[in-house]
């Protein structure tokens, strides 16, 4: 059996090595803007179904691990910033505030298939517009859902508090995704 990752996220594959050193990637496009029309949660759990069905056929015999993550506001889902400005204007938004990341994964063993999601909860700090132009200039956020990347806090204070798991921000919940990994090999 080999672990496949279906997600180009380098974030992602670095936190599967956590899991093993011993995987692949494989991905293939799906169309995420179908889902969006679902509730936030099951949005994400549907996208990271698809990620992962978009691959199985390719690798019949092997554990496949989909993921994917959003970040909501007041209920909107707030994808990647389109651009710079777009980046400025969601970091405004999310200035100050509480809002919500949900990652949805999907684990793939035979005939066996778990789709779960973890949400954690994440304060921002009130952000200077100098602070905003600065980050933005990194060019950290522009990849990013909600343009904003937990990892970055160090160097660019954004975040106040992160309640509930910070690899879930960073979009792979690696101890979830060990129990269902344990789970599906029942």
């Amino acid at each position: 059996m080999r672990f496949v990752l279906a997600s180009k996220s380098p974030r992602r594959q670095e936190l599967m090595k956590l899991i093993s050193s011993d995987f692949i990637v494989a991905v293939e496009d799906i169309d995420e803007e179908s889902s969006y029309k679902l509730s936030p949660i099951l949005a994400v759990e549907d996208i990271a179904k698809r990620k992962g069905e978009a691959v199985d056929i390719h690798y019949p015999n092997d554990l496949i691990i989909s993921a994917d993550t959003i970040v909501v506001l007041n209920n909107q889902i707030i994808g990647k910033p389109a651009d710079k400005s777009d980046a400025k204007r969601i970091l405004k938004e999310l200035s100050n505030k509480s809002h919500y990341v949900h990652t949805g994964f999907r684990i793939k063993y035979l005939n066996k298939e778990i789709v779960s999601h973890v949400t954690s909860e994440v304060i921002f700090n009130e952000l200077s517009d100098e602070l905003i132009d600065k980050y933005i200039a990194s060019g950290s956020p522009l990849d990013k859902a909600g343009a904003y990347g937990v990892q970055d806090n160090k160097k660019f204070p954004i975040i106040k508090k992160v309640i509930g798991s910070v690899d879930n921000v960073i979009g792979f919940p690696v101890k979830e995704i060990l129990e269902a990994i344990k789970e599906i090999k029942k």
